[in-house]
């Protein structure tokens, strides 16, 4: 018999017993159908997160701060008043408090630790306030390092650190409060932001906005080229001579650096009163969780499958014991044991592989939908998730795994029948 026969025997001998081999299909289906579903929403949650993440640089960079400053709220913007969010008094300015802010000392003392280079202060700067047209006021913040990063952008362009253009690239729940339509109609209007010098002056500052990004869980606030960072923080020290201070600094180590060379360099930071992550570090206790919860869902679909495993081993086994004749009569007519198993293996891998294409095709017919439900419904606020990212090499893996299962669930049957004897099988009743 040749190969193409022997598929084509393997094939329609499968649906010779239609209701049990349904039964078995019906119960790979379910594991495929939750490993897929599971797999869909670890890539998902991953991506987003990696987008988020690589907005904060590259993956030689350290941000160096003393303690983090960086808010997130899940409400939109805040209205502005005076009377409450005004940073002019006390520590929240961050030229008049000194807590968590690093100094031109501080610099220095990164400057001289051998293996890093190129470090940048990030000018400190605080807005009191943004408007656009004569509308609403609302709290506004920069994220520290939007001036060297990349936006997850729904609209518009990055941000040009090398422009005298004062830029801004907007969050995106701030767009209709504002009163700039959309996401598109935002980009290229012009916004008024208020900020306080430390003598309590107040002043404003006009800038553009380049772009609009969507909504992030990593990098909380807006966006602000350097040009419009350096010339709010000149303002706000007013002349005075208080010294400078930087929420954080950016500094580069070798891109060849080792876990041990990251790990000391770390070492020496913090010996310094400072503390140092990388990109990885900001990804890693997000993605530890994501590993962890898809894990345990995917365990419970490997479950699944190795019960509809032993489905498979009794269909075949029950195929093996009404086929006995037939098996003694190919083995009579020339058919060598090998093939006898090829032809037992080959029914296996087909159940197996009807199970996760089935599973994997109401999967996706079932996650799309339920993407776009969810992006218009609880999830509105995290623009650019996909929480189900089906990924063909995820959908593979599902399909190889399960048939590879079902491969080895049929070696049992297989192997009894390649092991029989033609005479005793011909006898069979």
């Amino acid at each position: 018999m040749k190969t193409t026969d022997l598929v084509r025997t393997a094939f329609a001998n499968t649906f010779r017993s239609k209701l049990r081999t349904t039964l078995t299909v019906l119960a790979l289906f379910i594991g495929a159908f939750t490993l897929t579903i599971t797999t869909a929403l670890g890539a998902g949650v991953s991506d987003y997160v990696t987008k988020q993440v690589a907005s904060l640089g590259a993956n030689d960079v350290f941000l160096i701060s003393r303690a983090s400053t960086t808010t997130a709220t899940d409400s939109g913007p805040q209205k502005y008043d005076p009377a409450t969010s005004s940073p002019g008094t006390g520590t929240s300015n961050p030229l008049t408090g000194s807590a968590g802010a690093l100094t031109d000392a501080d610099i220095t003392t990164l400057h001289n630790i051998q293996g890093l280079r190129d470090v940048a202060p990030i000018s400190t700067v605080a807005i009191d306030w943004i408007e656009q047209a004569g509308g609403g006021k609302y709290q506004f913040t920069i994220a520290p390092t939007s001036s060297i990063a990349q936006s997850d952008l729904a609209a518009g362009s990055q941000l040009d650190s090398s422009s005298s253009d004062f830029q801004v690239v907007l969050p995106e729940d701030y767009v209709e409060p504002l009163g700039l339509g959309n996401t598109a109609d935002a980009v290229g209007a012009t916004a008024t932001l208020g900020f306080t010098d430390v003598a309590g002056g107040t002043h404003t500052v006009t800038a553009t906005v380049v772009g609009v990004s969507n909504t992030s869980l990593l990098n909380a606030g807006a966006g602000a080229n350097s040009a419009l960072v350096d010339a709010v923080a000149e303002q706000q020290k007013a002349g005075s001579a208080a010294p400078n201070r930087y929420q954080v600094a950016v500094a580069h180590f070798p891109t060849d650096a080792s876990a041990d060379d990251i790990a000391q360099l770390k070492n020496d930071i913090a010996a310094a009163g400072m503390s140092a992550q990388t990109i990885e570090d900001q990804l890693g206790t997000v993605q530890t969780i994501i590993t962890g919860i898809t894990g345990v869902l995917n365990a419970f679909a490997i479950i699944a499958l190795l019960a509809a495993a032993f489905g498979i081993v009794n269909t075949l086994l029950m195929s093996v014991q009404e086929r006995t004749r037939e098996i003694g009569l190919m083995k009579a007519m020339g058919m060598g044991s090998g093939r006898i198993f090829a032809l037992f293996s080959l029914e296996a891998i087909v159940i197996g592989f009807l199970g996760s294409a089935l599973g994997i095709v109401v999967a996706i017919a079932v996650g799309l939908p339920l993407n776009e439900a969810l992006a218009s419904g609880p999830l509105s606020g995290l623009s650019g998730l996909d929480l189900l990212l089906f990924q063909p090499s995820g959908l593979i893996g599902v399909i190889a795994l399960i048939v590879v299962i079902a491969f080895l669930a049929g070696t049992l049957p297989a192997r009894r029948a390649a092991r029989k004897n033609p005479i005793d099988a011909l006898r069979y009743e």
